[in-house]
């Protein structure tokens, strides 16, 4: 069974930075996909960047230019650094990966991670 687990995260002022990283483990043949995601108190998870394993990133456009998605995939982890945070930014960040395992697909989760933009 795969498993992610999420480091990094807490509060920090408006403008400062942050790093999430998240580590996957299990019998893990490939992963195709990892994103990370958020959602706020009283909204719904979003998408907030992804990178494929063939190097192709995406970001929401409310973190375009703020935030980079980065991945290594021989150690089968993705980072997220997060610039010019302010308050909307605060969240659970949640990351997501999905590939292929022991023959089968998989979809897996981390924990979430509290980040908390406040002066």
């Amino acid at each position: 069974q795969v498993q992610l687990v999420e480091s990094g995260g807490g509060l920090v002022q408006p403008g400062g930075s942050l790093r999430l990283r998240c580590q996957a483990s299990g019998s893990i043949f490939s992963i195709y996909r990892m994103q990370w995601y958020r959602q706020a108190p009283g909204k719904q998870r979003e998408l907030v960047a992804e990178e494929f394993s063939f190097g192709r990133k995406t970001y929401a456009d409310s973190v375009k230019g703020r935030f980079n998605i980065s991945r290594d995939n021989i150690l089968n982890t993705v980072t997220l650094e997060m610039n010019s945070l302010n308050a909307e930014d605060t969240a659970v960040y949640y990351c997501r990966a999905d590939g292929d395992e022991r023959g089968a697909g998989f979809s897996a989760w981390g924990q979430g991670n509290q980040v908390t933009v406040s002066s």
